[in-house]
């Protein structure tokens, strides 16, 4: 028997189940279907049939990534081919280009349960958030539906398959080669819900909110709410509430001939507070469905109130203020969990993008889990929803293109309904780089795709990402979309500007600086498409690809240009697979753009952003460590991220000079830098200074020593005793001073007691083969980050974690029931 889920708002609705206080029946029940699965690799056709015996299958919580275990090996899904949108002449075999993991091939899930809640009369709906891939459904020996693209959501009526009683549901799931460019994951990655309803209740992504008038003193709230079954003798009672779960609104309206299967309400709210990344204000809608007096369903809606303007010449404003995105591009992938959903892992995620200054985030490339939605309306940041990495044109042999005639429209709508009602969402993107830029066909297939969007959500703009930017130009591609992407293009902004209607320019995707956290190559110069022995990139982030740049020359056309109107940077986090610049070079497995690496721990570059883009925090950051053995007499710059004005450095106490920031060179618009700074183990300062020249801050690093003990520090001290919430503890290798040791590179091993368990350990080296999930892992540059996971059970969780030769750190994290 399954127990019904705990009641969560999710983004596009919240699902409900509540009895009245006049003896109603239970009018709507969700079940999450997490527990209790059986996984098998592999075809087992057989499996869809109820009395088939699973019992040497293996036994797993959804979300579940299949492939995540590995083993790395660089023939999984080696492709030769020739990536035209990094500018290859010829095609050549790419070992780690999907990640290295085994993932190609079918398998099979099994789960046996019963449903208290269905009886006959009633309706069940299940609801899948997205399954890797080609997922087939079988419900007691019968197929009840079936999708194609492994990253959009789809939901399907099973009432008739289901029985008072056990039921038996299995998946099949396939995962072709060379049908991705990146690492997909593999199986039943994000959830699943089992929807119990009345007969007459509102289907999935039933309501549709906008806010068409806003005024400083009241909004008007549009609620469209579908219905579904007997149509006659219904109405419906909405109550909008604010934060704090006060009614500030109510409407009620039957539901006449003329309106079809569709309650339209009208309802003012005064005073509203408004959504933003700065003040993120939600509101609920709660719609009761009656049939005469009967109660028949139940739903919420969550929303935000807010405007969203893009305007010729001026730019993007949000509730009448303007402002540039300040955005990343991520991959879904969530590193050592893989592609297994997680809340506890994307809010991690959030915080540290925050922190940074980021403010909007870019779904590259295909539709987010839900979780992250919510969590984007919840902490305050914008969204550009993607759908499609390809459209008729195909970039792999097994890519969307086989997809696109039967399945695009399908998988746009249910993109934009399962998100429209998120006021974090703020555009959507129909494609990335996609070949038909240059098709005749192509402007004909955007127009398609941008028709489809303006229909079902006319509150929004479109955009795509676009790297040919002389076809796109010539044959007007450009021209057609709302908001015109481009991608690595700072150059050609004011030509493009120049050249098409619409007065503004979006950095759909910039930068993909390339570097390897705590590794510093000398000499310390831009360098494109540099590559080393050691499969790394220097991390004093002056290292880029052919089509790309460094941050710098980005910042420097968003600033200049009012009509761009921001930036998406590639990538907010390191990601499994497209090991560029080593992607022919095994055993590099996962991608050297991120700001923060595969581990979750902050490279230099993500100072050298927060500097610029988070004016609320103080940032100082030196670059680099300061222990360099058989360096002693050699120039070593030293690069300052700041957000001060000016700073001096001084080594072992002698100063080096005052520098300040000025436009000689982008470089030195956005950084401090001391390019003859000779390296003598000691001691480096630095004193930042504000404008009118008084010093403010301060920062130190010191020659490490030998390598002593294990120093542990965790992002958060509690979590919630529901066998999901995690905790990131980052290992440190430190010496007797508490410096950290950037060379140690020793086995570090895992131990958890008490009410936890350990999950995963990461260090961000895209040439380390070591699993993920195994105790024990090298730290990397000396450090390393442990993840361990909650049970249901309240208490405290142990970790310990020893490596030869140092003292063990051991950490303590409380676990409290919710």
């Amino acid at each position: 028997m399954i127990l019904p889920k705990h009641i969560r708002s999710f983004t596009f609705t919240g699902l409900l189940a509540l009895c009245t206080a006049y003896g109603y029946a239970q009018t709507r029940t969700e079940y999450l279907l997490d527990k209790n699965w059986k996984f098998s690799k592999g075809d087992h056709p057989e499996a869809v049939q109820a009395g088939f015996s699973d019992k040497n299958w293996q036994t797993v919580t959804v979300p579940h990534d299949w492939a995540i275990t590995g083993p790395f090996d660089g023939n999984n899904d080696s492709q030769k081919v020739q990536i035209v949108q990094n500018g290859e002449k010829e095609a050549t075999v790419k070992t780690g280009r999907t990640g290295g993991l085994p993932f190609i091939g079918k398998g099979w899930y099994r789960n046996t349960f019963e449903v208290p809640a269905f009886k006959k009369g009633k309706k069940a709906t299940l609801l899948i958030d997205g399954a890797m891939s080609y997922p087939v459904v079988y419900l007691n020996g019968k197929e009840v539906g079936h999708w194609a693209y492994g990253y959009n959501s789809f939901s399907m009526d099973i009432t008739d398959q289901m029985k008072e009683g056990k039921n038996t549901l299995a998946i099949g799931l396939e995962n072709k080669p060379e049908a991705s460019r990146w690492y997909p994951g593999a199986g039943l990655y994000r959830n699943i819900h089992l929807i119990i309803t009345e007969d007459t209740s509102i289907p999935v992504w039933g309501t549709y909110i906008t806010t068409p008038v806003i005024d400083k003193d009241f909004a008007k709230v549009s609620v469209k709410t579908k219905v579904n079954g007997d149509l006659k003798n219904l109405r419906l009672e909405t109550s909008l509430k604010n934060a704090k779960g006060e009614i500030v609104a109510t409407a009620v309206k039957n539901l006449e001939d003329t309106d079809g299967n569709e309650f339209d309400q009208e309802i003012i709210v005064r005073n509203p507070a408004l959504w933003s990344p700065e003040n993120p204000n939600l509101y609920m809608a709660e719609s009761k469905l009656y049939s005469g007096n009967q109660l028949k369903d139940e739903y919420t809606t969550r929303f935000g109130i807010r405007t969203l303007k893009f305007e010729p010449e001026k730019g993007f404003s949000l509730n009448g203020t303007y402002r540039k995105f300040k955005g990343v591009c991520n991959h879904h992938d969530l590193g050592p969990l893989g592609a297994a959903v997680n809340e506890a892992a994307l809010r991690r995620q959030l915080v540290l993008l925050k922190d940074m200054g980021v403010d909007a985030i870019r779904t590259s490339h295909n539709m987010p889990a839900p979780e992250l939605v919510k969590l984007c309306d919840e902490m305050g940041f914008m969204m550009m929803v993607e759908s499609f990495d390809e459209w008729k044109s195909p970039k792999v042999t097994n890519g969307y293109s086989h997809l696109f005639d039967e399945w695009a429209e399908k998988d746009l709508i249910n993109m934009i309904h399962a998100n429209r009602n998120s006021p974090s969402v703020v555009m959507w993107s129909i494609g990335n780089e996609v070949p038909d830029q240059g098709t005749k066909e192509g402007g004909k297939l955007l127009k398609f795709l941008q028709d489809i969007c303006h229909r079902e959500d006319p509150t929004r703009p479109v955009t795509a990402g676009m790297d040919r930017l002389q076809n796109a130009l010539d044959n007007n591609f450009a021209a057609v979309l709302d908001i015109p992407g481009f991608n690595y293009k700072p150059k050609h902004y004011e030509m493009a500007y120049g050249r098409l209607p619409q007065g503004m320019i979006l950095g759909s995707e910039t930068a993909s600086t390339v570097s390897s956290r705590g590794v510093y190559k000398f000499p310390a110069e831009p360098q494109k498409h540099k590559m080393y022995d050691d499969n790394q990139s220097s991390s004093y982030d002056l290292e880029y690809c052919n089509w790309s740049q460094i941050p710098d020359d980005e910042f420097v056309k968003q600033e200049d240009l009012p009509y761009v109107i921001g930036e998406f940077v590639w990538t907010g986090f390191d990601y499994l697979g497209e090991p560029t610049p080593y992607d022919e070079k095994w055993p590099s497995h996962s991608s050297y753009f991120g700001i923060i690496d595969l581990a979750g721990i902050p490279k230099d570059r993500y100072y050298l952003y927060r500097s610029h883009w988070n004016t609320s925090k103080s940032t100082l950051h030196i670059v680099p460590h300061w222990t360099f053995p058989g360096r002693e007499g050699k120039v070593t710059p030293v690069f300052v991220y700041t957000s001060y004005p000016s700073a001096e450095l001084f080594i072992n106490g002698k100063s080096q000079g005052r520098q300040e920031k000025n436009k000689t060179s982008n470089t030195a618009r956005y950084r401090l830098m001391w390019k003859d700074a000779i390296y003598q183990p000691g001691e480096i300062k630095v004193i930042a200074y504000d404008a009118d020249g008084k010093a403010v801050a301060e920062e130190t690093v010191k020659t490490a020593g030998k390598p002593h003990h294990i120093l542990l520090e965790t992002d958060r001290k509690t979590l919630g005793a529901d066998g999901k919430d995690l905790a990131y503890i980052t290992a440190s290798v430190v010496d007797a001073e508490g410096n950290l040791c950037p060379d140690a590179d020793q086995d570090l091993s895992f131990s958890v007691s008490g009410a936890g368990t350990y999950k995963v350990a990461a260090n961000g080296d895209a040439t380390n083969l070591q699993m993920f999930h195994l105790p024990v892992m090298k730290a990397f540059k000396g450090k390393l980050v442990v993840t361990v996971q909650s049970t249901e059970k309240p208490g405290n969780i142990t970790l310990k974690v020893t490596g030869k030769g140092l003292k063990p750190g051991k950490i303590e994290i409380e676990t409290k029931a919710e």
